[in-house]
């Protein structure tokens, strides 16, 4: 892997509400155990993983890395879709850098799950060399 999730810079951004409702549908987690043991097994299919965001450091408003791996300076949000209610959701995990291995596990599969509904665009344009 080239990157650390917390390197990672995706374009735009993901807003954590609702435009249409005024309800709320957040979900928050004081460590990454602790979202497992709520949501890590959840059908990837009625919970669509859309978008993930490590954040970190002070242009977002978290505390910067102290050399501490165990140190939870960062926030991971998770972003669904609930296919079957037409329900955005999103999560909100407080993370260390020692939970890298176990983001990646979790994300690794619904990301596959994510591209597989884009067959059979998804395999063309891997088998051309495309994204």
């Amino acid at each position: 892997m080239t990157k650390h999730l917390w390197e990672a810079d995706h374009s735009y951004y993901c807003n954590e509400g609702n435009y249409f409702a005024n309800d709320t549908c957040e979900a928050y987690y004081k460590s990454f155990a602790d979202f497992i043991a709520a949501e890590g097994d959840i059908d990837p299919d009625y919970n669509l993983l859309f978008r993930w965001d490590w954040i970190e450091g002070d242009g977002e408003g978290e505390p910067n890395f102290n050399g501490d791996n165990n140190y939870r300076n960062g926030k991971l949000k998770l972003f669904w879709m609930g296919q079957r209610k037409g329900l955005y959701r999103w999560s909100i995990v407080e993370v260390c850098r020692n939970d890298e291995a176990s983001v990646i596990e979790f994300l690794r599969p619904r990301m596959q799950h994510l591209v597989s509904l884009w067959e059979p665009l998804a395999s063309t344009d891997q088998q051309k060399g495309g994204a």
